[in-house]
């Protein structure tokens, strides 16, 4: 187990290793051999690429995605005492949670709150001095997990954690199925025979635009959908936690504020992976593959270090007593906010 004397040492002392990496293999739940479903894109359906050797690797769960999985777990006990909890309130008694919000303090949602100066000011305090004090203490996960406020300063912060999962030696496969309506409509009057057979026929043709078939009322092909892919190597997620990037923090009591955000990144670079991921796709750990966390120096060479979940629990909760949490807020959405922050968008387009 990794000794909090070393916990320290990676997070200030600059000749220390330059990064945590962990590589696990996955496995579908239904067997390794068998299909699973990776998410599809505009355009291109399956990001798959192809290597010079002509193997064929599959996104399955992008860097973005996985940080959106991790960052969660910062609700729930005994991790949510470790971050100030800022919530926005919206609607009828609804609300939502900043570690929710794809962009963090970044995110138009917190623009449209009276947080939005705050995080204008958190952000200037790092673009213009280096001090990533005022951000630790009021969202410190985008720290952890990277953020930009694109729309605001310009300030830029690197991704500590980073997960990514891929698949290895992969054949895209194609399904097909045909609806078929439980009544005939066209016999109970709602639509003529004629009609009918002009409603499965454009049914039938990619782009279909009729209201029969979309609605459910005449039989429907699909013919040679996305069917998921075939894997023959591995799915491997990697995980790796830049210590580079965590050392070159700054601000007020620098060496706290790093170690705070390390026991932050520890423990959601530790916590069990969420692995179902959409549908078709609920993965585990593989039982019988070898993992473990590697301490990578700057010359490469690598030393494996056993990092136990309550030993980084225990840590990070010493460095988020020492550092000093934020306060916790809950603040309302604001359409007008909103709306003028759109408003600026457009100015800049127009300019």
């Amino acid at each position: 187990m990794v000794e909090a004397s070393t916990l320290d040492s990676w997070a200030n002392d600059r000749a220390g290793p330059v990064a945590l990496t962990l590589r696990q293999i996955l496995v579908p739940v239904e067997g390794r051999d068998d299909v699973i479903f990776p998410p599809t894109y505009a355009n291109i359906g399956y990001n798959i690429d192809i290597l010079a050797d002509g193997t064929k690797v599959a996104a399955v769960d992008s860097v973005g995605a996985q940080a959106n999985r991790m960052e969660p777990i910062f609700e729930e006990e005994p991790y949510a005492a470790l971050v100030p909890q800022v919530t926005v309130t919206y609607g009828n008694e609804k609300s939502i949670s900043i570690l929710r919000a794809g962009h963090r303090l970044g995110d138009a949602l917190i623009r449209s709150t009276k947080l939005a100066e705050d995080a204008r000011k958190a952000f200037a305090a790092f673009q213009d001095g280096g001090d990533a004090a005022p951000i630790a203490r009021l969202a410190p996960t985008s720290l952890v997990f990277g953020v930009w406020d694109s729309r605001e300063t310009q300030a830029k912060l690197p991704r500590i954690v980073q997960s990514v999962i891929r698949a290895w030696d992969v054949d895209n496969l194609t399904r097909s199925a045909q609806y078929a309506p439980p009544l005939d409509y066209a016999k109970e009057g709602v639509f003529s025979k004629k009609e009918r057979e002009k409603a499965e026929e454009e049914g039938a043709k990619p782009g279909n635009k009729n209201p029969w078939a979309q609605r459910g009322f005449v039989h429907v092909p699909a013919t040679e959908a996305r069917g998921g892919i075939m894997v023959h190597g591995e799915i491997r997620r990697t995980v790796s936690v830049n210590l580079v990037a965590l050392r070159r923090l700054g601000g007020d009591d620098a060496p706290a504020l790093r170690r705070y955000v390390l026991g932050l990144s520890l423990v959601a670079a530790t916590a069990p992976p969420e692995l179902f991921l959409r549908q078709g796709c609920l993965l585990t750990l593989d039982p019988d593959a070898a993992r473990s966390w590697e301490a990578v120096g700057r010359d490469g060479g690598r030393q494996t270090v056993a990092l136990d979940s309550d030993a980084v629990l225990a840590f990070a909760q010493d460095a988020a007593a020492a550092f000093g949490v934020g306060e916790d807020r809950t603040v309302p959405f604001d359409k007008k906010l909103a709306q003028a922050d759109a408003n600026k968008a457009d100015a800049k387009r127009t300019t």
